[in-house]
């Protein structure tokens, strides 16, 4: 993408409405605008992540046996009435009355909805077991929508259900969920430490939250520093293995690691001294096993082994895909601007011409911007007539990766520099070397693999 011919308003000053980092950098960035309270326009670079984002959760979620599809954002109030939510939910809930005097509202999640679907066509035990998900928008009503995207009022979320016969079953859905939420979050440049929650209105015994450490977290977290040093990395998990997925589940939760709601002090006690940490943290997912809680005063039953209907055991898992953009741009930032990971980035590489007009950097510009698509990496060639200094700001600002500035002077010397976003160090290497370096960076990124288009690797090929 040419900068000329791409809509990025940058801003240069910080909006006086953003309190936290997330949230100024976003706006500063171009990246969204507010139109309501909590509920804002994503203007093209912020969509663009947003899809990135959405993408790595669809490709784990497959790669876990889970299935797509989508449900409204419009639910019929009967529907919540049955399971007895409907009065229980609070002034969060959008109430809406449709020209017919029917009772809908604004989902803010959609347990009672998969419900519904699930007992119009799985009559069978045979049929199990199923996890069935989407990715749609949300809409709570926060009484104080603040700090950007990280606590909006319209938010996009992936929310999945599993149904299953057994207890037994269910929790296997349950660790299988966990291990894939950590894939996820690993692939997107973050550490989410799954910590032992609160269920809240959606109920159950058996819950974690997945919390990403900054200093704008709106949790207070307590937790046992070793944690921190456990990866999934690149193990190869078999997600029908039911000891595989408990092991996974053990190891990342055998440790002390709760949020403020379920911090027990007689617990924590016994970690050691030096290991004992409390901090903030952002949550940017949920796992639950609530058992038989919607299925049975719904009617979702099954033909058992027996003959006898029995009712099926469910669990719900949430992924706040939007809020997800805060909690890493909150985790990799500097004074500059954003810092984005090379898995989630708008943008792989950011050509900077130091001389728009000079033939000689104008046709190297050219070259790396077609080398560059040619692999498959999408640059953002800052073809303005700007000063350089501007053209840098806006670069640091909006985080990408890698930066190449072409100039006359260095040109004369058959080299370009190569600069590291996170680290600031540059190199200066030939335009070949350049490219072949940059697309081994994101080789590694993709498991040892050279770039293939865009298209054949996105579950929006259309993006």
């Amino acid at each position: 993408m040419r900068l000329t011919r791409y809509f990025l308003p940058v801003l240069k000053e910080n909006p006086s409405e953003a309190q936290i980092v997330s949230h100024r950098l976003m706006l500063r960035a171009g990246m969204i605008k507010q139109q309501a309270a909590g509920i804002y326009s994503w203007l093209p670079m912020g969509f663009k992540v947003l899809r990135k984002l959405e993408n790595i959760v669809h490709e784990e979620q497959i790669r876990a046996g889970h299935i797509p599809m989508l449900m409204p954002t419009l639910q019929p109030a009967d529907l919540w009435r049955e399971s007895g939510r409907y009065d229980d939910y609070g002034e969060e809930m959008l109430r809406i009355t449709d020209r017919h005097g029917r009772d809908m509202l604004y989902g803010p999640t959609n347990e009672e909805m998969i419900t519904d679907i699930f007992r119009a066509h799985v009559g069978s035990y045979k049929n199990l077991p199923l996890t069935l998900y989407h990715i749609q928008w949300k809409f709570r009503d926060e009484i104080r929508p603040r700090f950007g995207v990280m606590r909006g009022r319209e938010f996009y979320m992936k929310d999945g259900y599993n149904f299953d016969l057994t207890k037994e079953d269910a929790l296997h859905a349950y660790n299988r969920h966990l291990v894939s939420y950590i894939r996820t979050y690993e692939r997107m440049g973050l550490q989410a430490i799954p910590m032992r929650a609160d269920s809240g209105p959606i109920g159950g015994d058996d819950t974690h939250e997945f919390l990403v450490l900054a200093e704008t977290g709106e949790s207070e977290v307590f937790y046992d520093a070793a944690v921190t040093d456990i990866r999934l990395g690149d193990r190869e998990i078999d997600y029908d293995n039911v000891d595989q997925c408990k092991a996974v589940m053990e190891e990342f939760t055998a440790l002390y690691a709760r949020t403020d709601e379920t911090h027990d002090e007689a617990e924590f006690a016994k970690v050691p001294e030096e290991r004992k940490r409390s901090a903030r943290g952002i949550e940017v997912g949920q796992i639950f096993y609530f058992g038989t809680k919607y299925s049975e005063p719904m009617g979702a039953t099954v033909q058992g082994p027996d003959g006898k209907p029995v009712p099926v055991h469910m669990g719900s898992h949430g992924i706040g895909v939007s809020r997800l953009l805060g909690a890493i741009i909150e985790a990799s930032h500097d004074d500059k601007g954003i810092i984005w990971p090379e898995g989630v980035t708008p943008f792989h590489i950011g050509i900077v011409n130091l001389k728009q007009g000079d033939a000689d950097a104008d046709a190297a510009c050219e070259s790396l911007y077609a080398e560059f698509t040619k692999h498959g990496l999408e640059p953002l060639y800052d073809d303005r007539n700007e000063r350089a200094g501007g053209k840098f700001a806006t670069m640091d600002l909006i985080g990408l990766p890698w930066r190449i500035t072409v100039g006359p002077r260095g040109l004369k010397n058959g080299v370009v520099e190569l600069t590291s976003r996170r680290t600031g160090e540059s190199e200066e290497l030939s335009p070949a070397e350049a490219v072949k370096k940059v697309l081994e960076i994101y080789a590694q990124h993709r498991g040892g693999t050279m770039p293939e288009p865009m298209a054949g690797r996105s579950f929006h090929t259309w993006m």
